[in-house]
């Protein structure tokens, strides 16, 4: 097993409770860490054999294009997008930071992090 890790993604995007928010926007950061079976991927040396994470950046990427309320539909979002494209992916983990959010005092960032496995996603699905 190995784990892939794309820290620090960082978009522009429009997502939260107040209606100024969503029209306005914010800057969010995403990290993600992938759980899988990195073994033919070691010995073949072929992206084919691996988890793409150019493609799982992608998905992350569009799927942060969609306008939500709540950090936690952001997340769960991204994780059913991973899971749905990746058959090899065991475990997932994704946290939504929304930096400097608009809640009445300093704050540098609330953030989300979910995380699921694979039986539970064919649960869901």
């Amino acid at each position: 097993m190995g784990t892939i890790r794309i820290e620090q993604m960082e978009f522009y995007s429009f997502h939260g409770c107040f209606e100024e928010e969503r029209i306005v926007g914010n800057r969010f950061i995403v990290d993600l860490e992938m759980e899988t079976d990195c073994t033919r991927a070691c010995e073949t040396d072929d992206i084919a054999d691996a988890l793409n994470y150019q493609t799982a950046y992608d998905l992350v990427k569009e799927e942060m294009k969609t306008k939500s309320y709540l950090l936690e539909h952001i997340a769960c979002r991204i994780l059913d997008s991973l899971f749905a494209s990746f058959p090899q992916l065991e475990v997932a983990r994704v946290k939504v930071s929304k930096m400097n959010p608009p809640m009445g005092g300093k704050i540098k960032a609330v953030s989300v992090e979910v995380e699921r496995r694979r039986d539970a996603y064919m649960r869901l699905s």
